[in-house]
């Protein structure tokens, strides 16, 4: 089966999987989204179905106030004696805890909490013991990647913290998971930041508290010296091995929006590279160490794509997402429609604005949504406008587009407002007959272009560039989401969606 890259396509970072039962599991990282710690099933590690979140209740993660690209970093999924674990980090409180479920379609636990310092924790378990491992200090105050034994019931350490490896020399090791294949310990991490410069490295030991001995040419897989090239940030890996006994390192890697222009927007997305094993004992992984656009994988098989969202062919419990915890009374889910009723909160804030949003998977885009303002809205004071609803293109709070309908005392109008950088700056706003349009999105990989469409009739709005939505110019781990919000005392219904892509 020949499969192409990225195979999890938008804002799914740091991936972690593990084997059960003959398929596989992926988590990812969510930061300040909710629910959080996405989850997918896969049957041959190519093709991966989105089957729920991992943190699904109020009580599992805190993520009141926090910043964009804070809360829930890189998590570590697990598979001990029936019992499915995930492991991870809230950066924003600096807590490591895991949650554990015996139904991976069910309800996940309340968060034990490991108290240890570092971010990526990682669980591994061997004859009935478990391990818990950071990037962090030891006992003695050495940094590094450390671990220590702990009771996996209560996540009580019952061992001290020990730095087992160093790294290979990189900046900003992170990403520590740990292996025992044929006879050897491998602890693989990442190095070099999750950016232009990251990668795989890892060493190997016969005992699992080391000495650790580092690969001799690492990194063992990086794309920071493939130029020009479209595909960056290779790096941040867990290991696995399919069903045919090939081994495969799932990571997380960006596509660029141009050879020539180093940004990207859609977030870190996941890559499969394939991963030989050496007499030695050593792996090598990719291409000469390298990520590439496809691979051929023993067995039978079709790569499937999705290329259309609609509200009838989405799970608001899936693939939708909220900003940090929501205020259940504002969102009316139903049949092929979507209620929302804004409140003071705005995108702006560092709180929960009325906003439903959906990841953005591709370059090639045409997002098409009916918007209706009802029309018990208030407008208290002439002059003034009472709310907005439409639709966000959203990076963070400082960086996102919003294409709107409002009304205010001279009637309604639709609205195309540019937020970079904390500057706002309202682009351009048309009249409109009535509350009800259709609001239109189109995009390639170095703008979106803006419309309203009223009796049938496309007027663009305006434009705007997509590196502006990257994370080269707004910071932060995330990429665009596409969101349908209200703000302001309005109450908005959203009909007849459609996104669809063209690769």
């Amino acid at each position: 089966m020949k499969y192409a890259n990225p195979i999890v396509k938008g804002f799914y970072p740091d991936p972690s999987a593990c084997e059960a039962e003959g398929k596989y599991y992926l988590a990812c990282s969510s930061f300040q989204y909710f629910p959080g710690v996405p989850l997918f099933e896969s049957e041959d590690l190519v093709n991966w179905k989105q089957i729920g979140h991992v943190l699904t209740r109020h009580t599992q993660v805190k993520l009141e106030k926090v910043p964009s690209s804070g809360g829930v970093f890189a998590p570590t999924l697990r598979y001990d004696r029936g019992r499915f674990y995930m492991t991870t980090n809230n950066n924003t409180t600096q807590e490591n805890f895991y949650v554990y479920t015996d139904d991976i379609y069910g309800e996940w636990s309340d968060p034990i909490t490991v108290e240890m310092d570092g971010i990526d924790p990682s669980l591994y378990f061997e004859d009935g013991r478990a391990y818990y491992m950071t990037n962090g200090t030891d006992d003695q105050g050495h940094g590094g990647i450390v671990q220590c034994e702990i009771d996996i019931a209560t996540g009580k350490k019952l061992s001290a913290s020990q730095l087992i490896w160093a790294g290979s020399g990189g900046r900003y090791l992170e990403s520590p998971h740990l292996y025992k294949i044929g006879g050897w310990y491998y602890v693989m991490a990442a190095e070099g930041g999750t950016e232009y410069g990251h990668m795989v490295t890892y060493a190997r030991s016969k005992s699992i508290w080391g000495p650790y001995e580092g690969y001799p040419v690492n990194p063992v897989l990086t794309n920071r010296n493939k130029a020009p090239y479209l595909i960056q940030g290779i790096g941040h890996g867990d290991l696995v091995c399919n069903s045919n006994g090939n081994w495969h390192i799932l990571c997380l890697g960006f596509r660029q929006i141009h050879i020539w222009q180093p940004y990207h927007h859609l977030g870190r997305e996941v890559f499969l590279m394939p991963v030989t094993f050496g007499e030695n004992g050593w792996f090598t992984a990719g291409k000469d160490g390298t990520a590439e656009w496809e691979y051929e994988m023993p067995g039978e098989g079709v790569q499937q794509e999705r290329r259309l969202f609609t509200f009838e062919n989405t799970d608001w419990n899936k693939e939708w997402v909220y900003l940090r915890h929501p205020y259940r009374e504002n969102y009316e889910l139903g049949e092929g429609r979507l209620a929302l009723k804004g409140t003071e909160v705005t995108l702006e804030e560092q709180d929960s604005p009325t906003f439903l949003g959906i990841r953005q998977t591709d370059f090639d885009m045409k997002l098409s949504v009916q918007v209706e303002l009802d029309d018990r809205e208030d407008v208290t004071e002439i002059g003034k406008r009472s709310g907005e609803a439409g639709v966000t293109m959203y990076m963070s709070e400082s960086e996102h587009y919003d294409l709107a309908v409002r009304r205010g005392a001279e009637g309604y109008e639709a609205v195309l407002k540019l937020n970079i950088g904390g500057i706002k700056h309202v682009q351009n706003a048309v009249k409109l007959s009535g509350g009800r349009v259709r609001l239109l999105v189109r995009s390639d990989s170095l703008q979106y272009r803006f419309y309203v469409v009223e009796d049938g009739e496309e007027k663009l709005l305006g434009s705007a560039q997509t590196k502006y939505l990257s994370s080269e110019v707004a910071g932060g781990f995330t990429g665009v989401v596409m969101g349908l919000y209200a703000i302001g005392g309005v109450r908005a219904e959203f009909a007849d969606l459609e996104i669809s892509y063209c690769v």
